[in-house]
This record gives structure tokens, sequence and C-alpha cells, in this order.
């Protein structure tokens, strides 16, 4: 685990893996080293993932399991039934982390409504940690002021090269939150880019190596999505590149504010 981050780094993102395909991630991850697993009752792969875990000899205690809650669960006791039906996917008796995938759009279900149903979770036992994904700065601050908000550990936001989202992973790092970073290699994107390959030979990586590198040295924890082992431990690999200033803003140079995951309920970005 790094320096000032309350999660395993790196994590196994699983966004749009399924059945076999999630499972042989997951399983090969695991084998390699990983030990923190991310998925969202959204996905539709926790059984598989959950079939991955036990299939391994990873101790559970040596995991850290994380899923989300999403916005159409939010309302009554919504979150509640979403992360025991969750935890019946997964086969687990409890998560390590569970986030508000999504803030309620428009403010439909009360931000206190959902922060303090999600605390429950955390106090019944059924999660370790809590913590919030595409919350902007304004939403944050009313996370944490909510009750049960002081429990909040992360903020999974969307950082790549060309979204640096600077404002907004600074202002969570200044209340204490850990950054969670999804989408690092912009699905992909990183490997065309000339300033990311031209600093990777220097360094015999790979684009999406320096990529993952950059987002690291932010003190953000990383959660790219790989099937193939071999991606995987370069992933690992990566998080041994030291950048060097001069690299590190010539990348920040290349934030362009774009946004991939930007659906149509997503709140008003910073």
């Amino acid at each position: 685990m790094s320096a000032n981050l309350s999660l395993p780094q790196p994590g196994l993102g699983t966004f749009r893996l399924q059945d076999d395909v999630v499972i042989a991630s997951v399983s090969s991850a695991l084998e390699l080293g990983y030990r923190h697993i991310d998925t969202a009752s959204f996905y539709n792969n926790e059984e598989a993932v959950g079939k991955a875990i036990a299939a391994s000899d990873v101790e559970r205690e040596s995991l850290f399991v994380t899923t989300k809650v999403w916005h159409e669960h939010l309302a009554g006791d919504g979150v509640i039934e979403s992360v025991k039906a969750s935890l019946q996917r997964l086969g687990l008796e409890y998560l390590d982390l569970v986030l508000i995938h999504w803030p309620s759009p428009h403010d439909e279900v009360p931000m206190e409504h959902y922060i303090a149903k999600l605390n429950e979770t955390r106090e019944a036992g059924l999660t370790r940690h809590i913590g919030i994904s595409n919350f902007t700065m304004a939403q944050v601050d009313r996370a944490l002021a909510c009750p049960g908000g002081e429990h909040i550990i992360t903020n999974q936001i969307e950082v790549h090269p060309f979204l640096a989202n600077k404002a907004l992973v600074e202002h969570c790092q200044s209340k204490g939150l850990t950054v969670t970073g999804y989408m690092p290699l912009a699905v992909g994107k990183v490997m065309q880019e000339p300033v990311l390959q031209e600093i990777a030979d220097r360094y015999q990586a790979t684009a999406a190596q320096v990529a993952l590198a950059w987002v690291a040295q932010r003190n953000i924890v990383v959660i790219p999505s790989s099937t193939k082992s071999s991606h995987q431990k370069a992933n690992l690999e990566a998080l041994e590149l030291q950048l060097s200033d001069a690299d590190m803003q010539a990348i920040n140079s290349l934030d362009c504010d774009d946004r991939i995951a930007n659906p149509d309920f997503a709140p008003s970005w910073d």
C-alpha cells in the first residue's frame, strides 16, 4: 500500500468485463499479486468476480473488494438492499468498500438520506469502508458534511492524461480523501499519444505504463482494466517508474478536458 493512500495500489477495474472474461481477468490479477478488485452492481459481473475470488488461494483478509450502488437505488432502503444483493452475488460476508456510483441526478434523492444509509451499511458490518464516485467539489463537501459522511475515504473519478481533473483531485486530497482514478488509460487512447511514447522510449517502458505512473505519482490509486496477464503485469511494473518533474509537466500539458464517462445524468462538472 502506497503512502497516504487508504486503498491498495493498484486495483483491477472490471467495467465492461463479463462472464468467463472477468473470471480469467480477476484470477490472473490475483495470481500476479493484485489485492484490490473493483466492481459495481451496474457492471452485471459481481457473480463472476465472486467465482474468481472463491477459486483463488488468496485469503479473504488479504483482499480489498469494492462495489458500488447505482443511482436508481438511493431512495428508501435501496442502498442497504443493493449492498446485501451485491454481497450475495459476490459470495462474500463483507465488502471492503462500498461507493455511491453517481450522485442522485438533479438531487432527486437528498444526499443526506443516501449518505446516512451508506454509513448504516458500514455500521452493520456489511462493509469496512464507504466512499463516493463521480462527485464534484461542491458535492464532496456536501457529502462530508452529511451525517455519516465523516467516514467517507475516497472519491472515485475519471483521471487520465487527457482529463487531469486537477482541481477536483487536489480538493479531495486537501479534505483527506484518497482519490481513486478510473479509466487511467483513456480506454486505450494513451497508446497513440506521441508525448507519452517519447517519454516511454526513454524509460524503456510503454505509453500505457507512463500514463499509469503519472496518475500514481499524483498520489492517486489507479484501477486499470485489463484482460491479458501480460498487460496486468506491465501495469504493476508501471508503478515502479519514477517520472521526472519535466516528464510530469509534459504530461500535464496534455490535459484537454476530454471526458469519457459523461452520461446524461452526470452532475455539472467542475
